[in-house]
């Protein structure tokens, strides 16, 4: 029994740890290597796509404006129109937006409101816009100085 015990105890203990030492200078090898051939290496050159010139005018905005007071002003910019400025009411506006939308469906329309007015009444406008299923809409601002 003595005899067991002792070839047990002689026995060499696993080594449980890694020894990473050879891994970090396989690393540091690489390193060097990626260092001296990087200046061998030519930068690509990407070709960007050039933009073409447009065959139409750009489509002329109507502009919605709310003043602080909620009063509605329409503005129309395409040529021959014969409202160029005028206050309405929203259901003219409306009915005149579906008119100029049956025409040209992709007419933008750009709601400007005074720095004063309720952004309530900036919201109506958008949603009647929305309920009209209009495309393109904007928001005018002041470019800052």
């Amino acid at each position: 029994m003595a005899i067991i015990a002792r070839r047990t105890s002689s026995r060499r203990r696993m080594m449980s740890d890694i020894n990473v030492v050879p891994y970090i200078d396989v690393m540091l090898v690489l390193v060097v290597i990626l260092m001296v051939s990087a200046p061998f290496v030519n930068p690509s050159l990407v070709e960007l796509p050039t933009m073409g010139k447009s065959t139409r005018a750009p489509d002329a905005p109507l502009e919605i404006v709310v003043k602080a007071d909620g009063r509605l002003l329409l503005r129309d910019r395409t040529a021959g129109s014969s409202r160029a400025s005028s206050e309405m009411r929203m259901e003219e506006i409306a009915g005149l937006l579906q008119e100029r939308l049956k025409q040209h469906p992709d007419t933008p329309v750009v709601i400007s409101g005074d720095k004063s007015v309720r952004y309530e009444a900036v919201t109506k406008v958008m949603d009647e816009l929305y309920k009209m299923h209009v495309r393109r809409v904007g928001l005018a601002v002041k470019p800052a100085s």
